[in-house]
């Protein structure tokens, strides 16, 4: 007879997700468990665990974990409705797998006949290469090609020049301990949101998947995240003292 109900480590070990994740979603409300047992246990049911697919499904397609509970709680919400968002991004993901492979082939190639160029290049090329087409769709990929063309090199070249000193700037009033409230940091965000904006073309899905880079890798271009990430927060208190 097929069980009905699995403890939080049993469920840990068969989908690969950490019981410290389970426990976290317990805590904040977005999956609890079916029961607890007399000894204290998380059980988890069949309703539970199609709850906690779909959060993984929405996960998956980029959802922060308020989005996630949003979704589930909103009236129009379908669990087919999730499941399809889910096939739709990988089909997307297997089109542009496809696409990346006749890229690597192309670089490869270039790279191999350019005697000055490193392996350690190379490898960095293919990681630049495999973050692209991990989070931005194909339409996104054009969008942003689009875009660039119409803002042209010279203010590209501009842009990659400001945002190393509008960081530095950012990161001086952090080490000072200044308020994200006060005047001068406020200005700072607002420079910082307009260029992530001309990048953008306002676009919020591209914006999703830029902020989805460096929340979920480690470097990007060479620069460790996390203290990308502190500033990224900073600046959104800056800007959410100016409503």
């Amino acid at each position: 007879m097929a069980r009905s109900h699995f403890k939080v480590g049993e469920i840990a070990k068969r989908t690969g997700l950490s019981v410290r994740t389970l426990h976290y979603y317990d805590e904040i409300g977005l999956l609890s468990p079916s029961h607890h047992t007399e000894s204290g246990h998380r059980m988890y049911g069949h309703e539970a665990l199609a709850r906690l697919q779909q959060i993984v499904s929405l996960r998956e397609l980029g959802f922060s974990l308020d989005e996630v509970r949003d979704t589930l709680t909103h009236p129009g919400h379908s669990a087919l409705r999730v499941v399809e968002l889910h096939i739709d991004r990988l089909e997307e993901q297997i089109d542009a797998q496809r696409r990346l492979r006749s890229r690597l082939e192309a670089i490869a190639r270039v790279l191999a006949a350019a005697e000055e160029v490193s392996a350690d290049e190379l490898i960095e090329t293919i990681k630049e290469t495999r973050m692209i087409s991990k989070y931005y769709t194909p339409e996104q990929l054009e969008e942003l090609k689009a875009r660039r063309d119409a803002i042209g090199d010279d203010r590209i070249r501009e842009v990659e020049a400001e945002w190393p000193q509008l960081i530095e700037e950012v990161r001086a009033e952090m080490d000072k301990g200044t308020d994200p409230s006060d005047p001068r940091v406020r200005e700072l965000a607002r420079r910082w949101m307009g260029l992530v904006r001309e990048f953008t073309g306002g676009n919020p899905e591209i914006a999703k998947s830029v902020r989805n880079v460096w929340e979920q890798e480690e470097s990007v271009h060479g620069m460790a995240t996390a203290p990308m990430r502190e500033m990224m927060a900073y600046v959104t208190k800056a800007l959410a003292s100016e409503e």
